[in-house]
């Protein structure tokens, strides 16, 4: 069972994930208690840990801004991401256990599901335990506390810039689900190939947000 710190990040990661908390804002801790109906003390510890992952900026006496997000920052997440997933797939396909592998299968096939496609934030949960079942099955403690910020702010990103569910889930989904099928085959360099894919993609959606808003190269969550 998690404990109310757990409770109290995923929550507010959702919420800043989902925009329930606009970007450019500052906010307070009271505000934040009364929206998760939490106490103090698990909003605060959520707040460090979402802090360390430049997902809030704290501010003492001032409050906690929600930071904006520029295409520029994503493509710099991207670039580090795609050397540490590659790596952290290859690990997987030689190193996960048999259980890892079933849950990963399952996720696979949730990931195909089109019924999922029409709720954004159960989608987002589910990608969300893609990426820590592929970091765990590294069994590499170090790879694990490196890579899942990065996914964190990456997802924030795509979230808020998808113009279509349907169809960016569809392509994700297909992507990510090959990642995790190669690796429960064992197939090392297949893995990575779909892992390379994943990135491809979402570089090219980072691209793509630039495209459809000419001259703001630094766009931000609208």
């Amino acid at each position: 069972m998690k404990n109310k710190s757990d409770v109290a990040y995923n929550l507010l990661e959702q919420l800043i994930t989902f925009r329930e908390l606009e970007p450019g804002t500052m906010v307070s801790e009271s505000q934040l208690m009364k929206q998760t109906e939490l106490g103090r003390t698990p909003i605060r510890e959520a707040l460090q840990k979402l802090a360390a992952e430049k997902m809030v900026e704290i501010h003492p006496r001032k409050g906690i801004l929600i930071p904006l997000m520029s295409v520029e920052v994503q493509l710099k997440l991207l670039e580090v991401r795609r050397t540490l997933e590659e790596q952290a797939v290859r690990f997987a396909a030689h190193r996960s256990t048999v259980a890892q592998k079933e849950a990963m299968l399952q996720l696979a096939e949730q990931l195909l599901d089109e019924t999922l496609y029409g709720n954004p934030k159960r989608y987002g949960e589910t990608l969300k335990k893609v990426h820590r079942a592929v970091a765990d099955s590294t069994q590499n403690e170090y790879l694990t506390m490196a890579i899942l910020p990065l996914q964190g702010l990456s997802r924030r990103f795509w979230f808020a810039h998808i113009q279509s569910f349907n169809r960016e889930f569809g392509i994700a989904g297909k992507l990510h689900a090959a990642t995790l099928k190669a690796i429960c085959h064992g197939d090392e360099s297949k893995a990575a190939e779909a892992s390379l894919a994943v990135n491809d993609y979402l570089t090219e959606f980072a691209y793509h947000t630039i495209r459809r808003f000419p001259g703001t190269a630094r766009e931000y969550f609208q």
